[in-house]
């Protein structure tokens, strides 16, 4: 008799399958929100949230490219620890509404904390998932998410505290 889907869940399983779908959601609604926030946002930051727009497509295109490979179609079976930052990541899937003006400070705001739950998330699936492409990937989003959040945190150094850009 095979487990459901809420048992494994119970004891805190999770299938690459999911946690790939997971992602891809995350980065499509990041994606999404980006794009149409960028022309509502002030000059000063529009170009960080066009760059975010594109590197959450770029994201969003290697998750949708691995779910569609027959040959990692064993690999996306396997089951992992659902990790700790699991709940947090998926809740960034829910979008905040800043607005037809959003303050410079509270998108900012936002995005590293988007970029925060990601890097947890990425870093936490590298260390649970199995040698190979996937673990690869995901330290490399783990990776990427970091710099990300690291040039961000400068950005908004200059925004907030410095008086701009």
């Amino acid at each position: 008799m095979t487990e459901g889907r809420g048992a494994k869940r119970l004891k805190g399983l999770t299938s690459l399958t999911e946690v790939l779908a997971v992602a891809t959601e995350f980065e499509r609604t990041a994606r999404d929100f980006y794009r149409d926030l960028a022309p509502k946002v002030s000059k000063n930051i529009r170009y960080v949230v066009e760059d975010l727009a594109a590197e959450e497509q770029e994201h969003f295109d290697l998750f949708s490219g691995l779910a569609d490979r027959v040959d990692l179609a064993d690999v996306l079976q396997v089951e992992i620890a659902r990790p700790a930052s699991d709940r947090r990541f998926s809740d960034c899937v829910h979008l905040p509404d800043l607005g037809e003006h959003p303050d410079d400070q509270a998108v900012l705001q936002y995005a590293l904390s988007r970029e925060h739950a990601a890097m947890e998330q990425y870093g936490a699936l590298a260390e649970s998932t199995p040698d190979g492409p996937l673990k690869d990937l995901f330290q490399f989003l783990a990776n990427e998410e970091t710099k990300h959040k690291n040039e961000l945190e400068a950005v908004y150094y200059q925004v907030v505290h410095s008086g701009g850009v």
